[in-house]
C-alpha cells in the first residue's frame, strides 16, 4: 500500500464521513435564506481536516491498545506503516488548517465549536477512555458537536435548534457504541479497557444502557417539529425511526447475542442518515 494510503487510514475517513454530513446538515437547517455553496464547501472541509486530526491524534495516543486489539492491530501505527512523529505531525497539520479553513472562510463561531471538540475528543475522552467506563458517555459530547459546528456557521450564534441537534446524535450515539463494544468486548478486555461491555459478562447492563438511551433519543428526535425546524411528516418518520431503534434494543436486551448486537448497530447506522435526510428534505420543501 502506497504510504499516502496510510496517512488517509489515520483519518478514519468512513467513520468521519457521517461527521462530516452532520455537520453539513447543521448548516443546510440553519441557512435562513439560500445555501451559499462556497461556505458549504469550505465548512465540510475544515471539519474533515478537523476530524481527521483528532482521529490521527487519537490514534498516536492509543497505539498501545491498537496494538493488543484484534480490529485495530493494522493501523497505520501499530503495523509500523506511520511513526508516532509523523502521525502527530500530520494530524497537527491537519488540526491546523482545518481550524483556519473554518475561521477565515466560515465563522469563527464555527471554528470555536470545531476546537472544543477537537480538545475534548484527543486531551479528554481519549486519556480517560483507560482509566473509566463513563468515557464513552463524556466522548460523546464531541462526537455531538459536528452539526453544532453547521448551525453557528450558518447563523453565527447558539441556540435552541443547536441544542436539539446536538441531543439527537448525542443520545443516538451510545445504543451505537454499546452494541459495538459488546460485539468486541474480548478485544476491549484484552486491550485492559474498563468499558462497561467488558465488565459486563451476560451483557444484561450493557443492553439495558442501550435501551435507555434509545427510549431518551426518541422524544429528543422529536423536537425539531417542536422548535421550527421541521413538520408533521418528518414528526411521524421521526417516531416511526425511534420506535423500531428501541425495537431493536430491546430485542438486544432480551437477548445478548452477537446477531442482535449487530442488528442494533447496522440499526444504528442507517438511523441517523435516514432521520438527517428526513430533516432535510422538510428543509428543502
Amino acid at each position: 500500500m502506497h504510504r499516502a494510503l496510510h496517512f488517509l487510514a489515520l483519518t478514519k475517513p468512513r467513520l468521519n464521513t457521517l461527521v462530516v454530513a452532520s455537520a453539513g446538515v447543521g448548516y443546510w437547517l440553519g441557512a435562513a435564506g439560500p445555501v451559499d455553496l462556497m461556505v458549504t464547501l469550505h465548512l465540510l472541509m475544515g471539519t474533515a481536516l478537523v476530524a481527521g486530526s483528532a482521529a490521527a491524534l487519537n490514534q498516536v495516543a492509543e497505539r498501545d491498545i491498537d496494538r493488543r486489539m484484534a480490529r485495530t492491530r493494522m493501523r497505520p501505527l501499530p503495523a509500523s506503516h506511520v511513526t508516532p512523529f509523523e502521525a502527530r505531525l500530520f494530524g497537527a497539520l491537519l488540526g491546523v488548517a482545518g481550524l483556519l479553513e473554518l475561521a477565515v472562510w466560515v465563522h469563527t463561531l464555527a471554528a470555536t465549536v470545531a476546537l472544543t471538540t477537537l480538545l475534548s475528543y484527543v486531551w479528554i475522552y481519549t486519556p480517560l477512555k483507560r482509566r473509566t467506563g463513563w468515557a464513552t458517555v463524556i466522548g460523546a459530547v464531541p462526537g455531538a458537536l459536528p452539526p453544532v459546528i453547521g448551525w453557528t456557521a450558518a447563523r453565527g450564534a447558539l441556540g435552541v435548534e443547536a441544542l436539539v441537534l446536538f441531543g439527537i446524535v448525542f443520545f443516538w450515539q451510545m445504543p451505537h457504541v454499546h452494541a459495538l463494544s459488546w460485539l468486541y468486548r474480548d478485544d476491549y478486555v484484552r486491550a485492559g479497557l474498563p468499558l462497561l461491555a467488558a465488565g459486563d459478562p451476560d451483557g444484561r447492563r450493557t443492553a439495558r444502557h442501550a435501551l435507555g438511551y434509545a427510549a431518551a433519543l426518541v422524544p429528543v428526535s422529536l423536537a425539531p417539529a417542536v422548535v421550527g425546524l421541521a413538520g408533521m411528516a418528518y414528526l411521524a418518520l421521526a417516531a416511526l425511526l425511534g420506535s423500531l431503534f428501541v425495537l431493536l434494543a430491546i430485542l438486544f436486551l432480551q437477548q445478548r447475542s452477537e446477531w442482535r448486537a449487530r442488528a442494533l448497530f447496522v440499526g444504528s447506522l442507517v438511523y441517523l442518515p435516514v432521520l438527517w435526510s428526513a430533516l432535510l428534505i422538510e428543509r428543502m420543501v
